[in-house]
């Protein structure tokens, strides 16, 4: 088993982090599959185990052949007599054996292992890489509809004033504002000017002067009205320029929030794409499966002499006890 990992630039610069871990290693949790029901059900689908293992003829080789059909559990228990699997702990390395009564079907049924456990460590591999972007995506899905919520709000609220920027509404205003403050400034002193120079206060010229004062003040409080300042003379607050402008403000920091939220997410996102990708896993054989030149079981010779031995062993006792019956009596 081969985990590795590649260290990012922002490692280097000390800010590590940690994006998943494991609680069991590769190798115990290879050593388990090898030996599974489920692989031996895999195993006896796509290469039939039941007829390669009952090759040996189950009439004249009770002891080493396999007795079909069977059960599944049957099949595992003979699995484990036909497939040897050792585990180093100190290196890390799983060395699998495997019997058959052709050195084909051994080759095959090796080969088969070590393909299943590849593609099994594969998918170990997804589940851990979408572990690792899945809240980063969920993340990152949530800023998007909060961009979109606070996008549709500021578009909304344009259509209803129809106002696109009341920032640049508001100055124009204060400037209308401004130049009507100063007309009737200009307007007060011509008048000053007037009742000075004229004793009559029916001169037409002090009256049309009054009346323009008179229009000029309307319009100012008209002005007024329309910025939140001053009477509001029967208009309702929502129609005040301050009021949206302040809703307008509100809307805009609410979007750029949304926005600052997203870019955020984005590359926490992009950042844990990249590192998923940097941590792989993945199976390599050090010796591909090997195809036998000679049987190597049964070993008659060695099964006979241990055959004799424990019959002669056993013969031995039960002689001595007799003996030792028939001195007693």
């Amino acid at each position: 088993m081969r985990n590795e990992e590649v260290g990012s630039a922002v490692d280097l610069l000390g800010a590590v982090t940690q994006i998943s871990g494991s609680s069991s290693s590769d190798p115990d949790i290879l050593y388990q599959f090898i030996q599974s029901q489920e692989l031996v059900a895999r195993a006896d689908a796509a290469l039939n185990l039941r007829a390669l293992w009952a090759k040996g003829d189950p009439d004249h080789d009770p002891v080493f052949a396999y007795h079909p059909p069977g059960t599944i559990e049957d099949l595992v228990t003979y699995w484990e007599r036909m497939v040897g699997v050792y585990s180093d702990s100190g290196t890390g390395l799983i060395d699998v054996e495997v019997q058959a009564f052709s050195p084909e079907d051994a080759r095959r049924i090796n080969q088969f292992i070590y393909d299943e456990s590849s593609e099994m460590i594969n998918r170990l591999s997804a589940i851990a890489r979408e572990d690792a972007t899945r809240y980063a995506r969920d993340e990152l899905e949530t800023t998007v509809e909060q961009v979109k919520v606070a996008r549709q709000a500021l578009t909304r609220f344009r259509n209803e004033t129809q106002i696109v920027d009341p920032e640049a509404s508001i100055q124009s205003q204060m400037g209308i504002l401004s130049s009507l403050q100063a007309q009737l400034a200009e307007t007060l002193i011509d008048l000053d000017i007037l009742l000075q120079t004229s004793s009559r206060q029916d001169d037409p010229r002090i009256i049309q002067t009054r009346r323009r004062i008179e229009v000029i003040e309307v319009r100012i409080n008209e002005e007024q009205q329309k910025l939140g300042l001053g009477d509001s003379g029967g208009a309702t607050d929502e129609d005040a320029f301050a009021n949206l402008v302040g809703e307008y403000e509100r809307l805009l920091v609410d979007r750029e929030f949304a926005e600052q939220s997203f870019a955020a997410s984005r590359t926490a996102y992009d950042a844990a794409v990249a590192e998923a990708r940097r941590q792989t896993r993945y199976l390599a054989a050090h010796v591909q499966p090997t195809l036998a030149e000679s049987a190597k079981y049964p070993q008659v010779y060695q099964a006979l002499g241990l055959v004799g031995l424990f019959s002669f062993l056993l013969w031995a006792i039960l002689a001595l006890s007799a003996y030792a019956l028939r001195d007693r009596r």
